[in-house]
């Protein structure tokens, strides 16, 4: 069996969210075509009053209209999901765990 995503209980794993900002716009974000470019999704930062020591970012599917929020600004999200990605640097193993969600908007 495969385990493709993990739908989190949102009241205890991240509790309360808050808008922190965009994040840094990563490989993958953007696609290319011709002159132009295509943003495909959006990252931005998270505060949680569960998950304190923590940054948390989430990926958004980009719509044409990007949201706007207010710094600390209470948001929810819809549909979120997490995946996570193994790799190893110097023979010690690493997880990146992935926070997406098919939209956010304010709570």
């Amino acid at each position: 069996m495969e385990l493709k995503f993990v739908i989190p209980n949102m009241a205890k794993s991240l509790g309360n969210l808050e808008f922190g900002g965009p994040a840094e716009v990563k490989r993958g974000d953007t696609r290319r075509n011709g002159t132009q470019t295509k943003v495909l999704y959006r990252r931005y930062k998270l505060f949680s009053d569960v998950q304190r020591a923590d940054d948390i970012e989430v990926i958004v599917k980009a719509t044409r209209d990007e949201p706007k929020f207010e710094y600390m600004q209470e948001i929810k999200l819809t549909n979120p999901r997490i995946t996570a990605t193994g790799y190893a640097i110097n023979g010690r193993g690493y997880t990146d765990y992935i926070l997406s969600a098919d939209g956010i908007a304010k709570a």
